[in-house]
């Protein structure tokens, strides 16, 4: 996704970059999403953590009433919020980011407050004791209840995230499983190297290797109207050819159905029908050719 952004980023402009420069761009696609994703776990944390400012401000009345005084603060206390907090590559991002200059202070109470008043949350304090399950579905439930369906909480990150629609689902995904096992994701490094030197290649070789694909695309598209296409249909279809032909460890049948979903996702809705009769139709006339070589892994289709 972040290689197709990439390409398509480079033809809206229209012009002839460097490798370095290529490369940079890359690079500045996969550092906004690392931002985005830190500042996601830093908001579920400040509404966790929000439950002793609570407590504190109450207690603090001139005349507070007992139930200013018996504010329930076990959330603050929460075991798997305070892994996160802890955790050298969360407070890394927190320092770099600057995060506390974003937060909206009173939308946030206000997310806290509808926390406080939730039938989940109630059940979470009604509970003596702490398991992991519980400690952490209440984050979860912050974050997918309180937060993902808020408009204007999107609103909030929109304004300060101009990659959220590009990559509010993969977002999502990213952090429902860092809450699930917190520390098989680094936010300092949230691609792997293995990923990193794949998204590196597979950009560098869809732009040397332009000529190669388009040779072998414009041949299929003579019964469509080629200024109808859309630009990033284009894109896919280069991404495509060139994991048929020069990445032997990449499935075609694997290839094929990545790109259909990227087409349906971020390109027009006639898009993954078009992507996929135009691969489909690319791979069969390669294989024909015996162009195309894959290493045989078990278990696998190519």
């Amino acid at each position: 996704m972040k290689v197709m952004q990439t390409l398509y980023t480079i033809d809206s402009m229209g012009a002839d970059l460097k490798e370095t420069e290529v490369t940079k761009l890359l690079m500045k696609k996969f550092e906004q999403s690392r931002q985005l994703f830190s500042y996601l776990i830093y908001f579920i944390t400040e509404v966790a953590r929000y439950a002793e400012k609570d407590s504190l401000h109450r207690s603090s009345k001139h005349l507070p009433s007992q139930e200013d005084m018996k504010v329930n603060t076990k959330i603050a206390g929460n075991e798997l919020l305070w892994k996160i907090l802890e955790s050298a590559s969360f407070q890394t991002a927190v320092n770099e980011y600057n995060f506390q200059q974003i937060i909206d202070a009173e939308f946030l109470k206000k997310i806290y407050h509808t926390l406080e008043k939730s039938e989940e949350y109630q059940e979470y304090i009604a509970e003596q004791s702490r398991s992991k399950k519980g400690e952490k579905d209440i984050l979860l439930f912050i974050f997918s209840a309180l937060m993902l369906p808020n408009e204007e909480f999107i609103n909030h990150i929109e304004e300060f995230f101009i990659n959220w629609e590009d990559d509010a689902e993969m977002m999502n995904v990213l952090v429902m499983n860092y809450l699930q096992k917190p520390f098989q994701l680094y936010m300092t490094d949230l691609i792997s190297t293995d990923k990193m030197n794949f998204a590196k290649t597979l950009l560098s070789t869809t732009l040397e290797k332009k000529d190669v694909s388009m040779e072998l695309l414009k041949p299929k598209l003579k019964n469509w109207d080629a200024e109808r296409i859309a630009a990033l249909d284009l894109i896919i279809i280069q991404m495509g050819i060139c994991e048929f032909l020069f990445f032997e460890t990449i499935p075609t049948k694997v290839t094929i159905n990545e790109y259909i979903d990227l087409a349906k996702e971020y390109s027009t809705p006639q898009s993954g029908q078009f992507i996929n009769g135009i691969l489909d139709n690319i791979h069969k006339e390669l294989t024909a050719q015996g162009s195309i070589h894959k290493k045989n892994f078990k278990n696998s289709t190519l």
